[in-house]
């Protein structure tokens, strides 16, 4: 058994207990109300009712299920009694203690809770199991915890948490409390129901697209058409004219109409007559910036090498066989299925704002920032979101930037009634951030053994990382670029990887597996056409160059195993593989794949997964599930493409996700593991593009090399 490395910190509030792990500022013990125990990341109240404190955003993932289910483990607790409720805005208590601010991102929720939910768990059940011994005068070694109840084998006798919890919180912490071994585990590694299943399939939940305050009014906004476009001038006057509106607002980012409701707030929007400013705006079309992007490649200017191994030039100069390849792909919106929603209300120099916010400490400090208060005086309410994929997360705070400059007009104006702003699927489309665009150059030598023996893989694609994303050659390179490039993982002696910046007015941001979301597409397509270059089999050529990758081969080997990998199809099937390791979590994917009337239809996927320590199987699948439908549709369907600067898409009719009459068969097996786990919310989005795209280039006969993948049309 491992043991608690820290000590908590321990204040009385009342009746109750507040038990920091980390320890508490002055002031923060005022968390705990009423009786029972409490601490940073959990409530066990009188009634027996026990509450996970859930620091990382609830965006359709599981995430509260997972928490839950580690704390619940440790605590011995009935998984009946447990609920599940956002952390509030704190980061002394809930910062990530990696990136060490409150936020949500890179896969990371569940590694990054594992140890501190173990502990906080472990620590309440102890000091349980002392109050019990108390009462009853015996010592606490001949005391269990099962069940959200302390017994007494000798004697029979057993009381529930919540009878015990009041006395509970006048204990002191204990340290060195051992965690359980993973052979103890009663609740992590079993499917359990998820936490407000019934709640959602109701409605019940709140989002904050829902949040309605008393006297509460509801805007849109009017953002420039081309990016980098500025209001020259407004005529707001039939906007004015329409009954329930009640302001239009210049501010930065556009123009903000403020209405009653929602309806009349997108009618008076129609009525703006604005004359737009796109001097600095991006005003090319995508062939324009797919030429560029070539061109960029070719020249090589404003890169920078993020890897050199060996000498390419030599050995791509005496190999036996080099293949050149281009891979492009296009812009992406993140279309989480809750559109942008964010409720903000400011009066007499005190701000409260409620949302989905998956960086609430970059949320936070932009509102503290443009409304010129302190920060204790602005107030942030979390709520579960509807998706995300990375919208959320701008480093510019964009959504919540935009509430802020609402909030100060509206008060220089004297309206101090709360105000909802809301973007439509529209906005977001057509104004938001997306995946960038990207071009991979690839030259890959073989030796005469039909070896890897050089790659030369160049990637042009714009970065999202603030210091990065600037006009200019970068200074440093990007990992969130290049991160998953062939080289990475597959054995090659000589290896040169370098990151152009091109230099474009669309805004991107973190997509759905940021790096690995572009690089797998085209290390993996890659490597099958290297394998039949070699003259051989796509899944042994890989395994040939995963000798110091053993997670990679296993994962390999088990996906294409359960999939029948060298196993005679059905006519007119093929099947295509592929394999990637993202946020220390490695996923196999074999996809089988017909051609019918024009089209690709994937009837199914079989996929391995090594994430360590599987907290729930269930919760597994449906991320591994829902990765696969959120892949296939960039493979089938998706791509964002400008007009003169302007996005033709706007909606699900023309920026198409999958449909349920789409969405293949899978089959997730994960590998056993008694590591801690790892992320999985991520990687399972990125192997499917590969795998389907090496699969129709087996029923085709021509290689896939760009998203989405269009089919010639049937001939006759």
């Amino acid at each position: 058994m491992s043991g608690i490395s820290r000590r908590g910190f321990v204040a009385l509030a009342g009746s109750g207990l507040v038990l920091g792990l980390p320890p508490l500022a002055a002031g923060e013990a005022g968390a705990a109300s009423g009786a029972g125990l409490s601490q940073p990341f959990l409530r066990i109240a009188s009634s027996g009712e026990i509450t996970v404190l859930i620091k990382h955003l609830e965006m359709g993932q599981g995430v509260s299920t997972g928490l839950s289910t580690i704390l619940a483990e440790e605590l011995d607790a009935d998984w009946h009694d447990v609920h599940a409720e956002p952390a509030p805005f704190n980061p002394a208590l809930y910062k990530h203690t990696v990136f060490g601010i409150q936020t949500t991102g890179g896969s990371t929720s569940v590694a990054n809770s594992w140890q501190q939910l173990r502990e906080a768990g472990a620590v309440a059940r102890a000091m349980l199991v002392q109050a019990a011994a108390q009462r009853w005068g015996v010592p606490a070694a001949e005391l269990t915890a099962h069940a959200s109840r302390v017994l007494h084998g000798a004697t029979g006798r057993q009381l529930s948490y919540g009878a015990l919890a009041e006395a509970a919180a006048r204990l002191p912490v204990p340290s060195g409390v051992p965690l359980k071994s993973s052979a103890a585990y009663s609740l992590i590694g079993r499917e359990r129901r998820r936490l407000g299943a019934a709640d959602m399939a109701r409605g019940a939940v709140v989002y904050g697209i829902d949040i309605q305050r008393p006297g509460q009014r509801v805007a849109v906004l009017q953002r420039p058409p081309r990016f980098g476009g500025r209001v020259r001038t407004v005529d707001a006057s039939a906007a004015l004219a329409l009954p329930g509106v009640r302001a239009v607002h210049r501010l930065p980012q556009g123009v903000a109409v403020v209405a009653d409701d929602s309806w009349t707030a997108m009618q008076a929007r129609q009525r703006l007559k604005i004359d737009w400013d796109d001097s600095q705006a991006e005003t090319r079309s995508t062939p324009e910036l797919k030429a560029e992007f070539k061109r960029l490649a070719a020249s090589g200017e404003s890169g920078i090498d993020t890897l050199t191994r060996g000498d390419t030039a030599t050995a791509l100069a005496g190999a036996a066989r080099v293949m050149e390849a281009d891979f492009e792909l296009p812009y992406l919106a993140h279309q989480p299925m809750e559109p942008l929603a964010v409720v903000g209300e400011l009066r007499d120099g005190h701000c409260e704002i409620w949302g989905g916010f998956q960086s609430p400490s970059i949320d936070h400090r932009a509102a503290a920032r443009i409304l010129g208060l302190p920060a204790e005086q602005v107030v942030l309410h979390p709520l579960p979101s509807g998706g995300s994929f990375g919208r959320r997360a701008t480093f510019s705070a964009d959504w919540v930037s935009e509430l802020a400059e609402l909030l100060r007009a509206q008060s220089a104006a004297g309206d101090t009634q709360p105000v909802k702003l809301m973007w439509t699927r529209e906005d977001d489309i057509t104004g938001g951030y997306y995946r960038p665009m990207s071009l991979h150059r690839l030259r890959a030598a073989l030796d005469g053994m039909g070896r890897l023996l050089a790659v030369e893989q160049t990637i042009v694609a714009q970065s999202f990382s603030p210091s990065l994303a600037k006009p200019g050659a970068p200074t440093r390179p990007d990992p969130f670029v290049t991160e998953g490039h062939l080289a990475e993982a597959y054995a090659v002696p000589h290896a040169r990887t370098r990151w152009v910046k091109p230099d474009i007015g669309v805004p991107v941001h973190t997509y759905r597996a940021l790096g690995y979301n572009h690089t797998t597409f085209s290390k993996e397509v890659m490597m099958d056409e290297l394998a039949r270059a070699a003259g051989q089999d796509a899944l042994a050529f890989r395994l040939a160059h995963l000798a110091a990758q053993p997670r990679h081969a296993a994962a390999l080997r088990l996906a294409a195993e359960r999939a029948g990998w060298g196993r005679p199809l059905p006519a007119g099937r093929a099947l295509g593989l592929a394999v990637q390791e993202a946020y220390k979590t490695v996923v196999a994917q074999v996809a089988q794949v017909r051609l019918e009337e024009g089209r690709i239809v994937v009837e199914r996927v079989v996929c391995a997964v090594d994430c360590g320590t599987v907290i729930n199987p269930g919760t597994l699948r449906a991320q591994l599930e829902g990765g696969i439908a959120f892949g296939l549709s960039a493979v089938l369907h998706n791509e964002l493409t400008l007009d003169g600067g302007r996005v033709q898409q706007s909606n699900f009719h023309d920026a198409a996700v999958l449909r349920l009459n789409e969405m293949p068969q899978v089959e997730v097996h994960s590998i056993a593991s008694d590591a801690a786990p790892t992320g999985i919310g991520e990687p399972g989005s990125v192997p499917i593009l590969a795998a389907v795209a090496n699969a129709v280039a087996r029923l085709t006969g021509r290689p896939v090399r760009s998203l989405p993948i269009r089919l010639d049309p049937p001939s006759g």
